[in-house]
């Protein structure tokens, strides 16, 4: 098939996939079990590694997926910043447009009947994309909450993890730390250890009681020293000192949990190597593009994320004239993520991500704001204010950076999917 020929079957793909994003959010598993079953249990081809929480789920699947050393490896994360086929990684690498569709084109009869959501349908392409490049270990970020996740069908995955939990989602998870807590350790098994990274009291607690009820054990992960010699303890293990690739304090914390789990799957056999794992880069997360001025690229959608990023910028950017880029999804918490971030930068451009779901520009701007109704036109006008020895920041919603991104580097890619 041609390029003209090999576009046009991809799009295709994606508008059949894409039609299912009007369902939305459907929280269950039946249907992902119906269509596993459908298509002859590919989940059960590959070990996993299941990961939740609220904020490093990406990162810390990043790093343990690039950890491992000695055999074939899938990861599978959301949502994709460029490419659909960012969400299935083999190795390192996203997987071809045609993989990706010679696998839909096997399963999608058997499908069609079964009324999937967009991530379910996406979920069990994923499965069967593994089980036919002979991954022998897939990690798997759960896309909402855990529990009810699409992700969660696995009886026995070798280990859970859980990286830090806050407030977020809260129409599907609930309201307070405790409720999405809960949420989050549906994916603890019973006899299968489950690495915990810091966490805040009301989400240790019922953590440790859904633990102690399942009979499945906890591993805390926490770590020490300076990110170019990070030692992370895990249990009753201590690593050497690592060097942290990806910027900001807050990976540490996600580090830590990488490094728990890897300390996990090597008592199981699996062959790891620890300071490669920490050497795994992430898109789009304190990422850093080059240019006059440059442009600082960050995924922070939440308060906590949003915390993380002023942290980071209070720390490790020099003094310069700062201008912020800020978009943001209805559905957040907007007003405090952009007051927080207020205290960072000298000049605020409003704009947002061509989804349904972004909140109008014009309704978050304060008076000397400047409004741009496009990310890319958003990202100029914030070169211009900023000038060449400043530095333009990006944030508040994956999406807009992926807008960003997509501007500064000239990247043409798929439509984008807020699921």
């Amino acid at each position: 098939m041609g390029a003209a020929g090999d576009d046009a079957a991809w799009r295709a793909l994606l508008e059949e996939l894409t039609r299912a994003v009007p369902r939305g959010i459907v929280p269950g598993l039946a249907r992902v079990r119906a269509a596993l079953a459908a298509i002859g249990e590919p989940a059960g081809a590959f070990d996993v590694v299941h990961v939740a929480g609220t904020n490093g789920k990406g990162s810390t699947c990043a790093m343990i997926a690039h950890g491992v050393t000695d055999r074939r490896v899938g990861l599978y994360t959301s949502p994709h910043l460029h490419s659909l086929t960012e969400r299935f990684r083999v190795d390192g690498a996203p997987l071809a447009r045609e993989r990706v569709r010679e696998a839909w084109e096997a399963i999608r009869a058997p499908l069609a009947a079964l009324d999937l959501t967009f991530f379910e349908a996406v979920t069990v392409l994923a499965f069967e994309l593994f089980r036919r490049e002979g991954v022998a270990l897939a990690v798997l970020e759960t896309g909402l909450g855990g529990r009810l996740d699409a992700t969660n069908v696995i009886a026995r995955p070798l280990v859970t993890a859980l990286t830090r939990i806050a407030l977020d989602h809260q129409a599907w998870l609930g309201d307070d730390l405790a409720s999405i807590a809960f949420e989050k350790a549906g994916i603890l098994r019973a006899g299968v250890p489950c690495v915990v990274g810091l966490q805040a009291p009301a989400a240790d607690a019922v953590i440790t009681r859904v633990a102690q009820e399942l009979g499945a054990p906890l591993v805390r992960a926490r770590c020490e020293g300076p990110a170019e010699a990070l030692v992370v303890c895990a249990g009753a293990r201590s690593s050497p000192p690592l060097a942290l690739g990806l910027a900001g304090a807050h990976q540490r914390e996600n580090a830590a949990v990488a490094v728990g789990v890897l300390g996990v799957l090597s008592e199981r056999g699996v062959g790891v190597d620890l300071a490669r794992a920490l050497e795994a880069s992430w898109p789009g997360r304190l990422e850093r593009l080059a240019g006059s001025p440059p442009v600082l690229v960050d995924g922070a959608h939440n308060p906590d994320g949003v915390a993380a990023l002023g942290a980071h910028l209070d720390a490790a950017e020099p003094a310069r004239p700062r201008v912020l880029v800020f978009g943001a999804m209805r559905d957040k918490e907007w007003p405090a993520m952009l007051g927080a971030l207020r205290e960072s930068t000298e000049h605020v451009v409003l704009t947002r991500a061509a989804l349904a779901r972004s909140e109008d520009p014009a309704q978050m701007a304060a008076p000397g704001d400047h409004v741009a109704p496009t990310v890319p036109e958003a990202v100029a006008l914030a070169r211009a204010l900023a000038g060449p020895e400043g530095l333009v920041v990006v944030a508040g919603s994956l999406f807009v950076v992926a807008e960003a991104r997509a501007a500064v580097l000239g990247i043409e890619g798929d439509p984008p999917v807020a699921l």
